[in-house]
């Protein structure tokens, strides 16, 4: 595997104002109001599974857990289609957000019959803004390969490793490269 060098420099924390723009921008999608936190972190965590984004998946999964989602509900967002815990409506979220958050994009007119059918249009503009941050945070991070912090890599590889999860490219770089925390523990974004 080709190293990835000198990525520290490619970090958003080098451009302060995109890093608060982005950070804003954050908590404004996951500020409550048509779509609960919880599910829009869901959310976010499967546009990350779509997209290929271990450093995200891990951090949405942390995140989820920091709120104290069960342990088998964030396992059961890699199995959605056929996990009883997850009703219609979530899984026509969860159908529609994996589609978008592929590269083309395969998104349907069937995917937003199928929503109509469960979500208010508000509550789908929510759904799509969380794909669309969703989006930004996975490329920003999985073209640089991001050094994942180890909270979230020890607590995924713990929890999330038999429904599929590996670290991957995330998970290799130098001590110094390694972020410090989650987000939500170092406080970048509000818990």
């Amino acid at each position: 595997m080709a190293e990835y060098h000198d990525r520290q420099e490619f970090e958003l924390a080098n451009w302060p104002e995109m890093r608060k723009m982005v950070n804003d921008l954050a908590s404004l999608v996951y500020s409550e109001r048509n779509v609960t936190s919880q599910f829009k972190s869901e959310l976010f965590t499967m546009a990350s599974l779509s997209s290929g984004c271990t450093h995200c998946q891990s951090h949405g999964a942390f995140g989820l857990q920091a709120m104290g989602v069960e342990t088998e509900r964030i396992q059961a967002i890699w199995l959605y289609e056929t996990s009883d815990l997850f009703n219609d409506a979530e899984r026509a979220a969860l159908d529609l957000v994996r589609a978008a958050a592929q590269s083309p994009n395969e998104t349907t007119p069937e995917h937003f019959e199928e929503l109509r059918k469960h979500w208010t249009s508000d509550q789908i503009i929510e759904i799509l803004a969380v794909n669309c941050l969703a989006g930004w945070l996975n490329r920003w991070n999985d073209t640089i390969a991001t050094v994942t912090d180890q909270e979230s890599v020890d607590w995924a590889t713990e929890n999330l490793s038999e429904v599929g999860w590996q670290a991957g490219k995330h998970g290799i770089g130098a001590p110094d490269e390694q972020r410090k925390g989650h987000p939500r523990s170092v406080g970048w974004v509000k818990n």
